[in-house]
């Protein structure tokens, strides 16, 4: 793995990301990565981060990158795809990591023979805790699903999925750190509220949410069973839970998924 050469075309916050999880992590070293973007901008904030090379031509990281990621934003893709149609030799894989936009039409675009897998991973992925969900296409290959799961383990988790639950992995994992920052926000906040300094209130809030993800992820056990561990009968944790249920907390999340949901699926359209 470490010898292929990594592409992205769109070199915005995602492909940042995911390029430069790749070199921490070691799967590749900057001179084997390359990105392009129409943004000046967007290729020095690229260049900046990875130390890669970057460029205004998508054709080049065609021709030159081995796996290469369509990191463009859905509504942009279709002009993506009419450029680089007919244009993909035979050995390259092709992995979409746009929202919502379906394998079928990723391949009717690039044109026949043409090896594609889907993705939607998350920002996180920049500090090697990512969580990703994968699809293959009609043509692509055991071995390329195996080089994608790999490329995505190394800078995280990651879970080959039927296509059609791409939707719900792009509004769980995909969407979910902003739903997670917003918790953290709003703990905080609620700390300030009741008297801690804002500093104190952000590191106990967000610790306090990576330990109870560690918990679950480290135990395996059921998150009903973990939070049953900290409800005493009667004590101040059955009371905030009671609050929480009241304010429709469970209903608002529930709420979120599925308009992440449906907004992913009208990308796609």
């Amino acid at each position: 793995m470490a010898t292929k050469r990594i592409g992205f075309i769109g070199a915005g916050r995602m492909a940042q990301a995911l390029a430069a999880g790749f070199r921490q992590k070691g799967v590749v070293t900057p001179d084997l990565l390359l990105a392009s973007d129409i943004s000046p901008e967007a290729r020095e904030r690229f260049r900046a981060t990875t130390g890669a090379e970057v460029t205004a031509d998508n054709l080049e990281v065609v021709r030159r990158q081995d796996v290469i990621f369509l990191a463009v934003k859905p509504q942009y893709m279709d002009d993506v795809l009419r450029q680089l149609a007919g244009q993909i030799p035979s050995d390259r894989l092709m992995v979409s990591i746009a929202a919502g936009v379906s394998l079928s039409r990723l391949e009717a675009g690039l044109g026949e023979g043409c090896r594609v897998v889907r993705v939607m991973p998350n920002t996180p992925c920049l500090i090697g805790q990512g969580a990703s969900g994968y699809a293959l296409g009609s043509r692509a290959t055991q071995e390329d699903g195996r080089l994608v799961g790999e490329l995505l383990s190394a800078v995280g988790v990651a879970v080959r999925v039927e296509e059609r639950l791409m939707d719900a992995v792009t509004a769980l994992s995909g969407s979910g750190p902003a739903f997670a920052y917003l918790m953290i926000e709003a703990l905080t906040d609620a700390g300030v509220r009741h008297g801690l300094p804002r500093d104190t209130a952000g590191l106990l809030a967000a610790q306090t949410l990576k330990g109870a993800a560690e918990m679950v992820l480290a135990t395996g056990s059921p998150p009903s069973v973990l939070k049953e561990q900290v409800t005493s009968p009667g004590g101040t944790t059955i009371a905030g839970l009671a609050a929480m249920e009241s304010a429709g907390f469970r209903g608002a999340v529930f709420a979120a998924v599925k308009a992440a949901v449906e907004r992913s699926a009208q990308l796609g359209g």
